[in-house]
């Protein structure tokens, strides 16, 4: 009962300062966007900066106006943890006018550490303890010129596509408020969506940047380990290196996610992180020697596409083979065995240290909770019920997942590893002798989660997770929206092949998922996140020219 009512206390006093924090922004911050406001957030990232280093537009001015929209996202959709719009106006006065990111807001994920500032993450035991420095991703923003304003939310664990916890609460999907904008970094996402910024920062250890950016409708692209800043911010599992999380950008438009990411880059972030490569920015030209062979990967045979995201996912094959791409259905080295070995991995502890946190009577996530029972319970049960599940069932894909769910020793995790790498060792071979330079494929089964559905939908992030498990770098771009009338699905002829495609598929409707974003998946190889990007642009420019470009979400009325 005290560790629950702290926890009460404890949520109350946070959301009370996010509120006073918001009401004693002066009164510029509440006003109506202005015509000036509204030129502001239209122009791309790149024309932002350029006006800032020309002495032709005042960086407050610029974070007026983000501020406003930022405020504005955060009405409709909860999407905001630390407000720092106070701070950043200082920041904004004193920013380098000359640098790469001069004068522009940047947002991100509650998990990025500001000197004097909480990065609670959602466990209401961490409200209070501030970060004694910032994070080695900060001061290089800052150096760039960027001016921080807004933290975004995220759930508690970091361990869903859902954004929701007891301390700041649940974030809705900017396009749809019954569904989720995605998770772990689903404020961020919201915020991007809504317009309430440009560029943000998110971390992605089983598709937590690219999820948010297929279920919200924006651009992201996951870097490989050791290519992005990373050090000094907080996290739900420390130490956790079998898939380690990555910082990643994550943008509105395509062209900003470009010139972020060369931004970044090209402030020589291993300077400022001991755990970045030092890699300079590649330029990359996909227009010119061997034609490009991409593969595609259709289903990864435990949860098959929806039909509106496969149609995302046609749609540019199409766009692709019309102007004489070479495009070939990709057989890969089996994603279920490779989610096996992520999944033991990632929980190889048992999923304790990102509970650990959590008090008595607090939220947790329900996809999560329903890993920690399946863990809880003894090997002998467990046995059993797979045993049941493959004879009685014929569900061989479940089962292998419920007898591999429990804690492991140092042996068996050092075991794992090696099948890790032995796996990695499958597609770089797959990979070479066919000749593919990229791989396609949806970024989820679904569109974006109902609230409360990574109940159903823990297990079913198998299209983001296989890349992490390979550290392949991998990018998002929305394609399209649902259609009701084009993407709906005949409940009755529909036979899901295992419980992981039956719990999933209890989700979709079409109907009422009309209007959410879907996207498509762009995969290269470790470390190509310049290829990956060229790639991106490709496909958008051919979607473009055939009037099939996707259309962002604007909200500045």
């Amino acid at each position: 009962m005290l560790s629950f009512l702290a926890h009460r206390r404890a949520c109350a006093a946070k959301q009370r300062e996010r509120e006073e924090r918001i009401r004693a922004l002066p009164a510029a911050y509440h006003a109506p966007l202005t015509p000036a406001d509204k030129q502001l957030l239209a122009y791309p990232a790149s024309e932002i900066v350029a006006r800032v280093q020309a002495g032709a537009l005042a960086p407050l001015d610029v974070l007026h106006a983000y501020g406003k929209q930022a405020l504005r996202a955060h009405a409709a959709t909860n999407c905001l943890t630390e407000v720092l719009i106070a701070r950043a106006e200082s920041w904004a006065q004193t920013c380098n006018t000359q640098g790469p990111l001069a004068g522009m807001p940047v947002s991100v994920k509650d998990t990025v550490a500001f000197a004097g500032e909480d990065a609670c993450i959602g466990y209401s035991a961490w409200v209070g303890r501030k970060a004694t420095k910032d994070a080695a991703l900060v001061r290089l923003l800052k150096d760039a010129g960027a001016v921080p304003f807004v933290k975004t939310n995220v759930p508690i664990t970091l361990l869903s596509f859902e954004s929701a916890n007891d301390v700041f609460g649940r974030t809705t999907n900017p396009h749809n408020k019954d569904y989720s904008p995605g998770g772990s970094t689903g404020g961020e996402a919201a915020l991007l969506a809504y317009g309430g910024s440009r560029l943000g920062i998110g971390t992605d250890v089983a598709g937590s940047v690219r999820a948010p950016a297929h279920f919200s409708g924006i651009y992201t692209i996951k870097a490989s380990m050791h290519r992005f800043l990373k050090s000094g911010n907080s996290t739900s599992m420390p130490g956790q290196e079998g898939i380690p999380a990555v910082y990643s950008p994550m943008t509105r438009t395509l062209e900003d996610l470009e010139m972020f990411w060369k931004a970044v880059v090209g402030m020589k972030p291993w300077e400022y992180d001991h755990s970045c490569l030092p890699i300079p920015w590649r330029d990359v030209d996909l227009a010119s020697g061997k034609p490009i062979r991409w593969g595609v990967m259709w289903d990864d045979g435990v949860v098959a596409p929806s039909p509106a995201c496969k149609r995302a996912l046609e749609t540019v094959v199409s766009e692709l083979t019309a102007r004489g791409h070479e495009v070939v259905t990709l057989d890969p080295p089996s994603p279920y065995e490779g989610f096996k070995i992520g999944a033991q991995l990632l929980l190889a502890e048992g999923g304790k240290l990102s509970t650990k946190p959590i008090r008595w009577g607090e939220y947790n996530d329900p996809g999560v909770h329903e890993v920690r029972l399946a863990y809880a319970l003894p090997r002998f049960v467990k046995r059993l019920y797979a045993w049941y599940l493959r004879y009685i069932k014929r569900d061989a894909t479940y089962a292998g997942i419920v007898e591999t769910a429990y804690e492991k020793t140092v042996e068996q995790y050092l075991g794992l590893i090696a099948q890790r790498e032995g796996y990695r060792e499958q597609w770089f071979e797959k990979l070479k002798s066919e000749a593919i330079d990229f791989v396609l494929t949806v970024p989820n089964a679904l569109p974006a989660t109902p609230h409360g559905g990574m109940k159903c939908g823990i297990k079913g992030c198998g299209y983001t997770f296989l890349f992490n498990i390979l550290d392949y770098s991998a990018g998002v771009l929305p394609v399209t929206h649902v259609d009701k009338e084009l993407d709906g699905l005949d409940a009755k002829a529909f036979k899901p092949r295992n419980a992981i495609e039956r719990d999933m598929y209890k989700m979709y409707d079409a109907a009422k998922m009309h209007g959410l974003p879907v996207g498509v998946q762009v995969v290269g190889k470790r470390l190509e996140e310049e290829r990956v990007l060229e790639a991106m642009k490709i496909i958008e420019g051919f979607l473009k020219q055939s009037g099939k470009a996707y259309t962002l979400m604007e909200v500045v009325d």
